[in-house]
């Protein structure tokens, strides 16, 4: 994750970037993918493309990318981006 956030140029601002490697924050906010997906991908147990909207430890918002037949939200992942985030963070 230090090297993803040195990549993208956050190290050391405010975001936080962190793992989930045993799920156990997948598994608590109820976002393990469970669609059976193509056969081979590896999508059953992995996380959901989301984003929380987190202030004070009170959640205002989570917003999912996925769809019917896109459960990893790859076709359109434009809920979970950051414009759509700046969105819910100012209304």
């Amino acid at each position: 994750m230090q090297a993803w956030s040195e990549d993208q140029g956050i190290d050391g601002t405010f975001v936080t970037m962190m793992g989930d490697p045993t799920r156990e924050l997948t598994s608590a906010l109820d976002m393990e993918m469970n669609h059976p997906g193509p056969p081979g991908v590896g999508i059953i147990g992995r996380c959901k493309r989301f984003a929380l909207h987190v202030n004070d430890g009170t959640v205002k918002a989570v917003r999912v990318s996925e769809g019917p037949d896109d459960p990893a939200g790859d076709s359109d992942p434009s809920a979970s981006l950051a414009d759509a985030m700046l969105k819910v963070v100012k209304a």
